[in-house]
This record gives C-alpha cells, structure tokens and sequence, in this order.
C-alpha cells in the first residue's frame, strides 16, 4: 500500500447541515453522531464552527466563589517559593560539586569519585 492510497472523504453541504440539524435536535451528542455516521466528532466540530452555529457549541463555565480564588492565589504562591527553593537546592548542589572538583585536584585525586570514596560521601 502506498502512502497516497489514503481514502479522503467528502461531504456534501446537504449531508454537513443534517448531521447539524440533528446535532440540535438533542437526541444524540456529537460522539454518538460520530458513530452512528462514521464522523470524527471533531469532524463535526469544524462543521459547527464552519457554519457558525455556535448554540452547537461547547461551552464552558467556571465559577468560583471568593474563597476558591483566595486559595488558588496562595497555592500559587506556594509554588513559587517552591520554585525558588528547588532553584537554590539545585545551585547548592553545583556550588558543592564544583568545590569537590577544586579540592580533588588540588589533592591529587584523579576524579570527584575516589575523592568521595575517601571521604565516604555517597556519590
């Protein structure tokens, strides 16, 4: 089978506005369409935004009450510090590599390794 033996379907414009005036019926949901036609739901979503029937749309709505977003400010504040302290474990680390490194040299170790085997620090 070659690449561009790949079937492309077309739909009529008549076969596109059925499947949306059953789609506002309310009787079956775009998924159920789908399988009952052989659509790609999202097939059927480029068709409601094609013909700009947005009541066919998706829509959603989020409500939140004064203390839900009092929390979800905090919470994001608390993930910033988290941030800059994992930040500073990081440099922390790579300041006390790099000082590993210094001193190996500086005593003749071949590598950071047989530095920390002498000084029993887990690698």
């Amino acid at each position: 089978m070659y690449k561009n033996d790949k079937v492309i379907r077309r739909y009529s414009e008549p076969f596109k506005l059925k499947i949306l005036d059953e789609l506002t019926t309310g009787k079956l949901n775009k998924y159920q369409l789908g399988k009952a036609y052989g659509i790609a739901p999202t097939t059927i979503n480029e068709w409601v935004k094609k013909y700009n029937r947005k009541d066919l749309m998706n829509t959603r709505v989020t409500v939140k009450t004064k203390d839900e977003i009092t929390r979800i400010k905090e919470l994001q504040k608390e993930i910033e510090q988290l941030k800059k302290l994992l930040l500073k474990k990081d440099i922390d680390a790579l300041v006390d590599e790099s000082y590993l490194e210094v001193a190996a040299e500086q005593l003749g170790y071949k590598s950071i390794l047989e530095l920390k085997k002498k000084l029993n620090i887990k690698p």
